[in-house]
């Protein structure tokens, strides 16, 4: 008779939780999220955003995983964007969408979001590298333009790009390496702010607006560690590659460079894989799990209005 009872309080116990989580993550809007450099939807079966689009959608959210090139300028990933945002927003009968794009994903959301602000109700940076990364400035001073290195590394690291599109069957899209190279410098995300100023702080340091002159909601969040969890094997590389950035980092980029509109947290225990919930979801035992981070904000966005 105990465990019968004992089990029905479980069931009883399990109902209650998930009628509480019922719509917590359903948003106005549809969720549409954008992968960084060296990106992809899913490959293999694995997602780039790995387990967000099914957490998201559990309680709710209509979640949409989008493709661009995995190498290319900012520019060119925006455009492919925005084509993909058009068919969502005519498939859906949505009126707007919640962009959240990764790493370079934060330029090609940007991009959307100030050329079609009638289309965007929000647009979320993680990880972003909205003033440039240092790492990307090392790697541009080292090929020369128009140098036979430069040409080489072009040429190997497009197919690397063309095997991840094809893994990913998205094998259509152009690569261009040199161009995703130049966006991410300092110089180039530099120019690129000129372009699409929207939702930036007035530095790189400082809090920006969380809607623009444009109508769209402008929101950021990233971390600064790259020593996460010993048993994530991309720990190390970006350990390295973090010695090349001044101050608090993920491994790739600064804290301050993250900053855009308003900044939710930007010193997350996270590296820049983590960010996304990678690798396989290892992530710093202290910390916020990356898929309630993601869960928190899609509810922020509902209570919002969008």
């Amino acid at each position: 008779m105990k465990k019968i009872t004992m089990l029905y309080l479980c069931s009883l116990l399990f109902i209650f939780s998930n009628t509480v989580n019922a719509g917590y993550t359903q948003t106005k809007y549809p969720i549409v999220l954008a992968h960084g450099l060296m990106g992809f939807d899913d490959v293999l079966g694995v997602d780039y955003f790995y387990r967000v689009p099914a957490s998201l959608s559990r309680d709710g959210a209509q979640v949409y995983v989008t493709a661009v090139s995995s190498l290319n300028s900012s520019e060119q990933r925006g455009e492919q964007l925005l084509q993909q945002v058009e068919h969502i927003i005519a498939l859906t009968g949505a009126a707007k969408v919640n962009l959240i794009g990764h790493s370079q994903g934060a330029q090609s959301i940007r991009y959307v979001a100030s050329l079609r602000p009638d289309l965007v109700a929000s647009a979320t940076s993680v990880g972003g590298v909205n003033f440039g990364s240092p790492v990307a400035d090392v790697v541009r001073e080292g090929l020369t333009p128009g140098s036979a290195l430069e040409g080489v590394a072009k040429t190997a690291f497009d197919a690397f790009g063309g095997l991840i599109a094809l893994l990913s069957g998205n094998n259509q899209l152009p690569q261009d390496a040199i161009g995703a190279l130049q966006s991410l410098t300092t110089e180039g995300a530099l120019a690129f702010n000129q372009q699409y100023p929207e939702g930036l702080p007035a530095s790189q340091c400082q809090q920006g607006p969380m809607r623009a002159s444009n109508g769209v909601y402008y929101f950021s969040w990233s971390g600064t560690r790259t020593l996460t969890n010993a048993f994530d094997p991309s720990d190390a590389a970006l350990a390295l590659t973090s010695l090349l950035i001044p101050g608090d980092d993920d491994g790739l980029v600064s804290r301050c460079s993250s900053h855009l509109g308003y900044v939710l947290k930007d010193n997350y225990r996270m590296n820049h894989l983590d960010e996304v919930n990678q690798m396989i979801g290892f992530h710093h035992l202290f910390e916020t799990d990356p898929l309630t981070v993601y869960r928190q904000h899609a509810n922020r966005l509902k209570n919002l209005g969008l």
